[in-house]
């Protein structure tokens, strides 16, 4: 195990916690739950914080209680190197969430992501106005749309 990096997202789910953190490292490669605790004291008694790495990122998270709520303002880019890898991503973590635009949506237990080309600065930079006319009828990003409208298709 590495350093403990200096800055490391922290995530307040009011329960569940524990069984998110499974369904994500269940979900990426390089992925695992370091650790399991339980939450003695204070208004999250009884919960749990779990401590966990998606792709080699540390994260925390806390069954903390109804008080604050995951947002769409805080969110999870996934790069994705082809279609197959978006629709992969965007199919599991859509199942019982919540589907947004240009790629974003909200899983089942409210975490909000950005499933995404790793191309899509390039695209953008081909041909930003129609790229993101394009982007902007998609719910689940549709690569080869995007390129068209990147190549002025």
């Amino acid at each position: 195990m590495g350093a403990t990096p200096k800055i490391s997202p922290f995530l307040w789910f009011e329960s569940r916690a524990e069984e998110a953190a499974e369904f994500y490292v269940a979900l990426f490669p390089d992925s695992r739950v370091m650790s399991v605790s339980a939450v003695s004291a204070g208004p999250a008694k009884g919960g749990a914080v779990v401590e966990f790495e998606l792709s080699g990122q540390r994260i925390t998270a806390l069954d903390g209680g109804p008080m604050f709520k995951l947002s769409p303002a805080v969110s999870f880019v996934v790069s994705c190197d082809s279609q197959e890898e978006i629709d992969r991503y965007w199919d599991a973590l859509s199942e019982g969430g919540t589907l947004g635009w240009c790629g974003w949506l909200e899983d089942r237990f409210g975490l909000s992501w950005q499933v995404l080309p790793a191309e899509l600065g390039e695209l953008m930079a081909a041909s930003p106005e129609r790229v993101m006319e394009t982007m902007f009828t998609m719910q689940k990003i549709d690569v080869g749309l995007l390129r068209e409208a990147a190549q002025g298709a």
